[in-house]
């Protein structure tokens, strides 16, 4: 019975656990997959939920809390954490007010989120181009 090694490989595979293969296509570099590129992508953004967020907020100038909530199906709490974590790294604006003596919050794509998103996007299309 063959030992595990540290990454998860045999201790006895005559291939180096270092070394990926690489899928490379008659398209020269462009079509060469880099397994590195997917590092690369902003983690913030690439969460399921934030990026339903911030696409939502892309296509529309401002929603609400209970709009974002009702569209995205997202519960109170799992919608506030993620909120405030686009907010933290300045991709979303918050702004709180009162509508009858009731709270209302409405959030906005920020300049930089929308950079952001759009650099994701761009980044998600390489990737998908790289490896066809």
């Amino acid at each position: 019975m063959a030992k595990s090694g540290a990454r998860g490989g045999s201790l006895l595979s005559s291939r180096p656990l270092s070394k990926s293969p690489s899928k490379t296509s008659s398209r020269g570099k462009r079509g060469q997959f880099e397994a590195r590129g997917a590092l690369q992508l902003d983690r913030l953004i690439h969460e399921q939920a934030r990026l339903a967020i911030v696409s939502a907020l892309a296509a529309s100038q401002a929603l609400t809390f209970r709009e974002l909530k009702e569209f995205l199906r997202l519960t109170d709490g799992n919608l506030s954490v993620h909120c405030r974590k686009l907010e933290a790294a300045g991709y979303i604006d918050c702004d709180k007010t009162f509508e009858r003596r009731v709270p209302k919050t409405t959030y906005r794509l920020t300049e930089k989120g929308r950079k952001a998103l759009k650099r994701y996007l761009s980044h998600m299309e390489a990737l998908i181009e790289a490896i066809r």
